[in-house]
């Protein structure tokens, strides 16, 4: 199910007419991992996503493309990887998020099992 429904909603960011997005953006990030001062990886995503308002207290992007992971000692992979959030201003000093990322395994397609990771925090500003 988390496989259609990531492949449906990077199918409709990447279908929509160009005039219904309003706010398209490019994101390059960087994550490298260590365990304790042990190197393990670094996974570069190359996303292409979209991000817009929900009222005037919250907002939702969504995100996706290539990923180039380059583990420690190991070949280098490129997966695709995509992520969606959302953020909620529930007070004028407390913001509530989450985060749903995922990325292919091994293969470059949807019929493996992804990674997916889930994000939810709360923001306090003073």
């Amino acid at each position: 199910m988390i496989k259609t429904a990531f492949a449906a909603a990077a199918a409709a960011v990447t279908l929509a007419p160009a005039a219904a997005l309003a706010g398209p953006y490019v994101n390059i990030e960087a994550n490298s991992g260590f365990t304790g001062s042990d190197y393990t990886q670094t996974q570069i995503d190359n996303h292409i996503g979209y991000e817009s308002s929900l009222g005037t207290d919250a907002s939702w992007y969504i995100q996706g493309g290539p990923s180039v992971v380059l583990p420690d000692g190991a070949d280098s992979t490129t997966e695709l990887s995509g992520k969606v959030g959302l953020s909620v201003a529930a007070t004028d000093n407390l913001n509530v998020y989450g985060e749903v990322a995922a990325i292919t395994q091994g293969e470059m397609d949807f019929d493996q099992d992804l990674n997916v990771c889930v994000k939810l925090g709360v923001k306090y500003a003073f």
